[in-house]
């Protein structure tokens, strides 16, 4: 299992969840809001975002963050891919099931 941490606005997060979710390129997205602050362009900026926990596979992996980068209104999106070796076998299967490039 891939599990790809994307950071969004409160106003864009809806939106590429289910794009990713409807487009079978995740399995489930979720989404947690939270207070940002981080250092762009040289000044420490604060902003409410949300972050997307987004599951999907390794095959699928490329897709959804080419379509990430798609709809994300930043120049440069937070996406950073987490492997996990280990899953509970009923989610990774359930998983795998929903996450395909077939309707």
């Amino acid at each position: 299992m891939v599990t790809v941490y994307i950071t969004a606005p409160p106003t864009a997060a809806e939106h590429i969840a289910r794009t990713l979710v409807e487009e079978r390129l995740a399995a489930c997205v979720n989404r947690v809001a939270c207070d940002s602050v981080y250092r762009w362009e040289g000044a420490i900026q604060e902003d409410e975002e949300v972050v997307l926990l987004a599951k999907t596979t390794d095959e699928r992996y490329d897709a959804l963050t080419e379509r990430v980068v798609d709809v994300h209104p930043y120049d440069v999106p937070c996406l950073e891919r987490f492997d996990e070796r280990d899953s509970f076998e009923p989610f990774a299967q359930w998983r795998d099931d929903v996450v395909t490039d077939e309707e």
